[in-house]
């Protein structure tokens, strides 16, 4: 890939760019696409741009790096650049021209920028992969309020032991309620996000399937309710008040 030069990050609102590619969004491909001057006009525009959409996200999010100072802001800010220019490079075939192509282009730089700052963020902390909590913490809202949401907390964590997996668990614990990043946790496991993405959507299929049987979510139109056993301490099927 071609050199770019690097920019200066100032803070403050992103405002998009018309760059001198044209104002044409199918010449911003053509040009990345090729080679020459006009590629290395383009990498540079591109670049710049990636650079104050990167800088609006740290900035925005800078209370949470280990050092907010404005050096280690302006490294953040071009390493994140950098690595969002590279991973839309990658991705440059996919442009269909649905929005304008700085609109798309402003999308991989604040993205990169967030998981920058959250890689940062969780650098020195022990990400711990622990199981579900015992008891769910007490809530401040009204008693009735209270009741209700201590209710559905217990069939939640109920659910989350009857249904998920150990492994299951501990990741929606993680992600979940301990807010760790999913970028963080994937590096720490040794595997992708787009493996912890599908492990979470199991998790939230076999939840959401087990408390719509109990009767705390409405019951998903493609997937009938499971018949309790004569017996059973399963509650009916009928959806609970408010969730209609």
């Amino acid at each position: 890939m071609a050199s770019v030069s690097r920019s200066e990050a100032p803070p403050g609102t992103v405002s998009s760019p018309e760059g001198c590619v044209s104002g044409r969004e199918t010449d911003w491909v053509t040009a990345l696409s090729g080679s020459g001057p006009q590629q290395v006009m383009a990498l540079r525009e591109l670049h710049a741009l990636m650079v104050r959409a990167a800088a609006h996200q740290v900035w925005r999010m800078r209370a949470a790096l280990p050092d907010a100072s404005p050096g280690a802001v302006d490294v953040v800010v071009n390493q994140a650049a950098d690595e969002a220019l590279t991973v839309l490079l990658g991705k440059l075939h996919t442009f269909q021209g649905r929005s304008r192509f700085t609109t798309w282009a402003f999308k991989f730089a604040i993205l990169q920028a967030a998981t920058e700052v959250r890689r940062l963020q969780w650098q020195h902390r022990e990400v711990e992969l622990r199981d579900l909590e015992a008891r769910p913490a007490p809530g401040q809202e009204s008693p009735e309020l209270c009741a209700e949401g201590a209710d559905l907390a217990v069939a939640a964590a109920d659910a989350m032991r009857r249904v998920l997996t150990p492994y299951q668990r501990r990741i929606a614990v993680a992600l979940l309620v301990d807010g760790v990043p999913i970028d963080v946790l994937a590096e720490r496991l040794g595997t992708t996000r787009g493996a912890l993405y599908k492990t979470l959507h199991d998790v939230r299929v076999r939840l959401r399937r087990e408390l719509a049987s109990r009767g705390y979510l409405p019951v998903p139109q493609d997937h009938p309710p499971k018949v309790a056993a004569r017996g059973s301490h399963e509650r009916p099927t009928t959806p609970r008040a408010g969730t209609s």
